[in-house]
């Protein structure tokens, strides 16, 4: 199939798409971004800071990512039904920015019943976190099936995807650079200031995205999608076509282990280095912002390469191996080397870019040129991973310590579940994403275009 975006003559070997049209693209999900970076590394902090169990701040999250699961399903059914991917784009953009105060903003319902109980405040809490996340999976699911239409030159599919991870690393140092801040010039002592130091992350994360979302929508034109020369209809694709391909269960679990690693992991890290490694305050921004700089670098470097799925899952592979020697670090790291943690975090950012690149990327070579059904693809793979992350921090949080800061200092014989969390799950994840990429049979259409230059 063909679209407007790409002026090509030839349609056997599309051209690459252009710089301008690659960064347009990239900062599109830059809202999302740094919202879902301050859900990952804050909210169980803030839920348990703020008062609640850690079982409490568990079930926010998790009804979070169940609305978020079932609303990528719907999301990707109706866009693959009636198109329009900028409108979802800005529909889900403008619900994003409206409900994610509310996730950090205080809990409304109590002050209007006075009731400061534990189970107005998480009701409250999941409510907020739901409906942020309907908004967050249409966002998501316009943006990621939009790069199959733009353009069908599988390694300018892998420069976008490239480019829009760099950009997701740029949104996480945005964040991390505001919350380092925010944390050091506002001194939290009571429950009221906790409270107003997150007020003012979100606030400020949603305000950097918004301008990212209008420099998107300015400069990226909404793909149309044409009849094939080769005679392909636009009838929409129904799921059962997808349900019969091998490659779908392959690529679809290697997302979900892909999104495991890099969520959960985020999720402990703030705790890792606050609890277990009682590093200075600063750190749990810090190290993440170390984790994201090195993500970008290589994700910008990625952007420059020829790929094919031989290449792809090469790549991926030493992402996964990388991430195995990094959990092994985490779990067994003494306090007293909490400096290691630097040199770790830079290892984790290159993991994590080369994963998250070619684990994406793999998702775009699954759809092809079946470009009437890539937004449910996309949908139904992104539930997997939404659920799968959900249940993982519910377990985790459910034998997590009430009150981690009287624990005794770690030995090798006493691990935390923090530990657990940010070393031993992301590292069994990684190798089991790296042994079913193996079985993967990963061919692109356009290998004569593979090799000419990704971007004009």
């Amino acid at each position: 199939m063909r679209n407007d975006v790409e002026n090509d003559d030839d349609d056997s070997y599309p051209k690459p798409v252009g710089r301008r049209s690659v960064f347009y693209y990239g900062v599109g999900h830059m809202l999302n971004d740094i919202t879902a970076a301050c859900w990952f590394t804050y909210l169980l902090l803030f839920l348990t800071e703020i008062g609640l169990s850690p079982r409490d701040a568990a079930i926010a999250m998790l009804a979070g990512q169940i609305a978020d699961g079932f609303a990528t399903v719907f999301a990707g059914e109706l866009i693959d039904r009636f198109g329009h991917f900028k409108v979802w784009h800005g529909a889900g953009s403008i619900l994003v920015a409206i409900s994610f105060s509310s996730v950090f903003g205080g809990c409304l319902p109590c002050k209007i019943l006075a009731s400061c109980s534990s189970v107005v405040e998480t009701v409250s809490y999941s409510t907020s976190a739901a409906i942020f996340n309907v908004g967050w999976a249409a966002t998501q699911v316009s943006h990621m099936s939009m790069v199959n239409c733009i353009s069908l030159n599988s390694s300018s599919r892998v420069v976008m995807t490239s480019c829009r991870n760099a950009f997701t690393m740029v949104a996480n140092l945005s964040l991390y650079a505001v919350a380092l801040v925010v944390f050091s010039s506002i001194k939290a002592t009571t429950h009221a200031d906790i409270e107003n130091q997150y007020r003012w992350i979100a606030y400020t994360s949603i305000f950097i995205g918004c301008c990212f979302v209008g420099i998107f929508h300015l400069g990226t034109k909404e793909p149309r999608l044409k009849i094939c020369v080769h005679g392909t209809s636009n009838a929409r694709i129904s799921w059962a076509y997808w349900f019969k391909k091998v490659l779908y269960y392959q690529v679809g679990l290697v997302y979900m282990l892909t999104r495991l690693v890099q969520n959960v992991s985020q999720a402990y890290l703030a705790f890792y280095v606050m609890d277990d490694l009682q590093m200075a305050k600063s750190a749990k921004a810090l190290v993440p912002a170390i984790i994201y700089m090195s993500s970008f670098f290589v994700s910008v470097i990625m952007q420059e390469m020829s790929w094919t799925g031989q290449r792809l899952k090469a790549y991926y592979s030493a992402g996964g191996i990388l991430w195995v020697f990094c959990g092994a670090g985490i779990l067994f790291l003494p306090r007293n080397m909490s400096a290691f943690m630097y040199v770790i975090s830079v290892l984790i950012g290159i993991a994590n870019a080369l994963m998250t690149v070619t684990g994406v990327s793999m998702q775009s070579i699954l759809v092809g040129s079946d470009l009437n059904g890539c937004a449910f693809v996309y949908g139904s793979l992104s539930f997997l991973d939404k659920i799968s992350c959900g249940l993982a921090v519910f377990a985790l949080q459910s034998f997590q310590s009430s009150s981690p800061k009287t624990e005794e200092a770690l030995s090798t014989d006493n691990i935390s579940v923090t530990r657990y969390g940010l070393g031993l799950l992301p590292a069994v994840c990684s190798l089991a994403g790296v042994a079913i990429t193996y079985t993967m049979k990963l061919q692109t259409q356009d290998s004569k275009s593979l090799m000419e230059p990704l971007l004009e």
